[in-house]
């Protein structure tokens, strides 16, 4: 069987944490930052674990973690 190729957009943006959970960047963080609270940018530092529906579908994207 041939092997399965990692989406590269994937590759870039997503990382695996040791238990198998998906990590990324924050969303939001782009521009518009004087629109935002302070706390608001604070909180976003950093990267978030994605939650499990968006996550399944990421795993989908790299078949070898």
């Amino acid at each position: 069987m041939p092997k399965l190729k990692t989406k590269s957009s994937v590759k870039k943006r997503f990382k695996l944490t040791a238990s198998g959970k998906v990590r990324s960047g924050q969303a939001g963080k782009r521009h518009g930052m004087i629109k935002r609270t302070n706390k608001q940018i604070r909180n976003q530092r950093g990267t978030a674990i994605m939650s499990d529906p968006d996550a399944r579908i990421i795993k989908k994207f790299m078949p070898y973690g």
